[in-house]
């Protein structure tokens, strides 16, 4: 007899399978990045900007912008998946320190 899966434990697995979703478009985003941008280096060395080639540039710093906005990216995201599966971390307002802290600053 096979055992249902509580609520608790399905809201877990659609959660996970959103996060896992998220991780995978967030790899080939980076993958893309990272690799793909290369493949346009050599057409693009034909024009300079002050004095680099173009593909330089766009190889270098374009995909560390582009690593950093999939960065901020994924997180906003999972923050998202977080909140609508209930996981997310209480959000702490107060300005006060605990006693703990006051003892400590």
């Amino acid at each position: 007899m096979a055992r249902r899966k509580s609520p608790k434990a399905r809201g877990e697995t659609a959660w996970w399978g959103r996060t896992r979703r998220l991780m995978i478009i967030t790899l080939v985003l980076w993958a893309i990045a990272g690799f793909g941008l290369q493949a346009f280096v050599e057409p693009l060395d034909a024009i300079t900007i002050a004095g680099f080639p173009l593909g330089y540039a766009a190889a270098s710093h374009g995909a560390l912008a582009a690593f950093v906005i999939i960065a901020f990216w994924f997180a906003a995201r999972q923050e998202r998946i977080d909140a609508e599966a209930g996981f997310a971390e209480p959000e702490d307002d107060t300005d006060e320190l605990t006693e703990d802290q006051q003892t400590w600053a």
